[in-house]
């Protein structure tokens, strides 16, 4: 645990995951933000830290001045959740992570040097950076505003970047009553004929052609970098909301941060009179490789933007209309710390939703030689009803996958999972991650282990045809 005096609060950084009722009920309405790995709240009540510091993992105290214009940011490795066979062991160690701080920090200073038109000079000042904590596998950082939004170009592939909230808001839970919805839903699952007609209706032709023009494999496609600043991640920010509403769903674009791409929020309404709704997403940005502008993310997170996308398509292909609400999203700021489908959950907390579940799609076309194929499903973080019953469903419509348990972390369900709402992921491998391009500018879809016949096994969408109910005209039956 690592406590951090802010103006005007005190930072608490804790290994726990956060808990509606633990490690102490005053942290319940002081929680920050989550990275998956660690926790963090802020309060200014003295007699909270006192009674739930001992609660927590011992750490240390350190006092910063946190003014408008400077961010906290968490740097953290990702290494739990990536296969041996990937990591690097120079990475591993105190001075490891002093040595590629020391770059990041050089890299952002000729960043600000630019955007400010001031001289590079050879070690950042307070004002520009601070490292407030380091250890092996995290870092906690202020940095300038200006550079907060940049600092992911920078990093290692297998460190993450997030922003810390400012605000801090109560942790939820998902209501019993909730739950229970979907274990009703669980219990009346079987084989459907209609069902898998509908689902076999995805094309490989079309998830080929979508996903080239994602990374700009395409030569009629100019998209670079789908970074969430970047132009490319505009242009395809329209092209997505495009080719939902001609498949007949209704699309907005919805900005959520200065600076950001917008996240494609796209709707198919229910047929009955209800307010339920299933949301099945992805992200649309992308990281690549530091130094570099190119950022194709063709699997991460490409493959499951192509998923949504065939879902739309199937939808128009077969006329198939539902008796719940069904969202499609694409979020935008995934990379930077899941931040535009975090403002989307809160937005959808703040207004009532009524969400029977989500399920975030990240990374699901790399396929390891010599594996079967394979789907992940997050060990902890998540509603374990409603990974059950996305294992269930797949057992049934898509039996080729081997499905297990990923360690992988942490993706747009979390983002949910915090508001209380029942939420899940959907990942290539039962086991950590293994694409050797991961966060990485060769991440293309025209290459080794790119698999799209795994790609559309896990693309089957009965997890929202069962959810949600559904009637097809009698041509598609």
């Amino acid at each position: 645990m690592l406590a951090t005096t802010l103006a005007p609060f005190i930072l608490l950084v804790s290994k726990q995951l956060p808990a509606p009722t633990q490690p102490h009920p005053c942290l319940s309405y002081h929680g920050l933000s989550t990275s998956g790995k660690y926790s963090f709240f802020g309060t200014v009540d003295e007699t909270c830290i006192t009674d739930a510091v001992p609660l927590l993992e011992s750490g240390s105290f350190v006092a910063v001045d946190y003014n408008s214009r400077s961010e906290l940011v968490w740097l953290e490795s990702e290494a739990e959740g990536i296969d041996e066979s990937l990591r690097s062991k120079s990475l591993d160690s105190y001075d490891a992570v002093a040595l590629f701080l020391q770059s990041v920090k050089s890299s952002l200073v000729v960043d600000y040097a630019a955007q400010k038109q001031h001289t590079i000079s050879e070690e950042p000042s307070a004002d520009v950076l601070q490292v407030l904590h380091q250890d092996a596998g995290s870092v906690l950082l202020r940095v300038d505003r200006s550079l907060a939004k940049s600092i992911d170009t920078h990093l290692p592939p297998f460190w993450r970047s997030m922003t810390i909230s400012r605000e801090p808001q109560q942790l939820l839970p998902v209501p019993t009553s909730a739950v229970d919805r979907v274990r009703e839903i669980l219990k009346q699952t079987k084989f459907d004929p209609t069902v898998a007609s509908l689902v076999n209706n995805i094309s490989v032709t079309d998830l080929k052609n979508d996903i080239r023009y994602l990374t700009g494999e395409d030569p009629k496609s100019n998209i670079l970098s789908r970074h969430s600043f970047s132009d490319g991640v505009r242009v395809a920010a329209h092209w997505l909301k495009g080719l939902f509403e001609h498949t007949g769903a209704t699309c907005e674009l919805s900005p959520f941060l200065s600076g950001f791409a917008p996240n494609v929020i796209c709707s198919y309404p229910a047929t009955v009179n209800t307010t339920e709704t299933i949301l099945v997403s992805a992200h649309y940005d992308s990281r690549g490789s530091f130094g570099t502008t190119r950022a194709p993310g063709g699997d991460d997170d490409g493959s499951g933007t192509v998923a949504l996308i065939s879902i739309a398509r199937a939808i128009a292909r077969t006329g198939v209309t539902f008796k719940k609400n069904i969202q499609l999203c694409a979020f935008a700021g995934e990379e930077q710390g899941l931040l535009g489908s975090r403002a989307y959950a809160r937005e959808m907390r703040e207004k009532g939703a009524d969400l029977t579940l989500m399920v975030q799609a990240d990374m699901l076309a790399y396929h390891k030689a010599g594996e079967p194929p394979q789907l992940g499903l997050p060990e902890v973080i998540g509603t374990p009803e409603v990974t059950q019953l996305v294992a269930n469903l797949s057992a049934i419509y898509s039996p080729e996958l081997t499905v297990g348990f990923t360690a992988a972390c942490c993706s747009d369900h979390q983002s949910f999972h915090e508001q209380g709402f029942p939420a899940t992921q959907v990942f290539e491998r039962a086991g950590p991650i293994v694409d050797p391009m991961y966060h990485n500018s060769g991440d293309l879809s025209d290459r080794e282990g790119y698999d799209f016949e795994q790609l559309r096994s896990i693309a089957k969408f009965a997890t929202l045809l069962h959810a949600a109910g559904y009637d097809v005209p009698e041509s598609a039956q």
